[in-house]
């Protein structure tokens, strides 16, 4: 069946990240993972302990080494992706912990020294939207006037009993006013989800995938959870508190999604990666192309593609 969708260079029924960036800047792009040294306030005490229950090291479990500095760390992630992809431009990617914890001295020194590198066109900040003070929100806002900015925004859920659950320690409300600060400055956002959650339905799933793609945010990803050895959420696993999806029923959910999301929302990821010396489970999630070319099958199987089921 003829691929109609207009935002693909391939097989993709789906607006693609790497699709995105190659419209935009005329090449490949990549983002280069640093671990700027940040906490949490799951983590320090401010409103919780011991971080979300599947958090391993903050969600950065392929950010740099937080031992070197920064330029040492984007050197060294920036080598290694270019094994893969010799000739590209970069987006540092502050991705572990909460990327914005911290006064705006101290976001300068870490931001400021990777924007003035060589082939660097952007910044990504991973960061929860309970942690965007007014004098956060201002710097970032001077940012995005000066580079390809993206905020990238935890929410997993939108249902407060599953944070709970999974010890998020903030609201849907907490993201919807965090949300908004960033829009209301025009303010690229990138909403972040997990899919089979403790206690999460398939029809819990679709509507978190709804309630956001009604918000149209720039661009999502869509995350498998995945067991990590060490985690409190390993602990409950291997009680038999819940268990994880299979990939058929995975393959479904995210196909499920993608029909509900508008087409210019654009899909940074499709799936969860979790290392092999630390992963318990599901164990299918290593064969991450595998997954790929599963979602792209059943996409062509229906004949459907991204926002074809996208209402306002």
């Amino acid at each position: 069946m003829k691929n109609d969708f207009k935002f693909s260079l391939d097989n993709k029924r789906y607006h693609t990240w790497d699709y995105h960036l190659k419209s935009t800047f005329g090449k490949k792009v990549f983002k280069v993972a640093l671990n700027g040294g940040f906490t949490c306030p799951n983590i320090d005490g401010t409103k919780g302990f011991g971080g979300c229950t599947y958090c391993l090291s903050g969600s950065g479990d392929f950010a740099g080494n937080p031992n070197d500095d920064i330029l040492t760390q984007f050197e060294t992630v920036k080598a290694k992706m270019h094994k893969k992809w010799p000739d590209a431009l970069y987006i540092p990617y502050f991705q572990a912990n909460t990327n914005t914890y911290a006064p705006v001295s101290v976001l300068r020194e870490k931001f400021e020294p990777v924007l003035k590198q060589n082939g660097v066109i952007g910044l990504a900040i991973s960061t929860r939207p309970d942690c965007l003070p007014n004098e956060v929100l201002d710097y970032l806002s001077e940012l995005n006037g000066r580079t390809y900015l993206i905020v990238e925004l935890g929410l997993q859920s939108i249902f407060d009993e599953t944070g709970k659950k999974i010890n998020r320690k903030h609201t849907y409300a907490d993201f919807l006013e965090g949300y908004s600060k960033l829009k209301e400055r025009n303010i690229r956002v990138c909403v972040h989800l997990i899919e089979g959650l403790p206690g999460e339905t398939h029809e819990m799933m679709l509507k978190s995938a709804e309630t956001v793609a009604k918000l149209r945010p720039d661009f999502v990803k869509l995350h498998l959870l995945h067991i990590l050895q060490g985690t409190k959420m390993a602990l409950q696993y291997e009680k038999g508190e819940f268990d994880t999806l299979t990939l058929p029923e995975y393959v479904n959910i995210i196909c499920d999604s993608l029909e509900l999301f508008h087409e210019n929302t654009v899909i940074q990821r499709l799936t969860g990666d979790g290392g092999r010396d630390t992963l318990i489970a599901p164990l299918w999630s290593l064969k991450k192309f595998v997954v790929l070319n599963e979602i792209d099958k059943e996409m062509l199987r229906r004949n459907s593609y991204q926002g074809i089921k996208f209402t306002e």
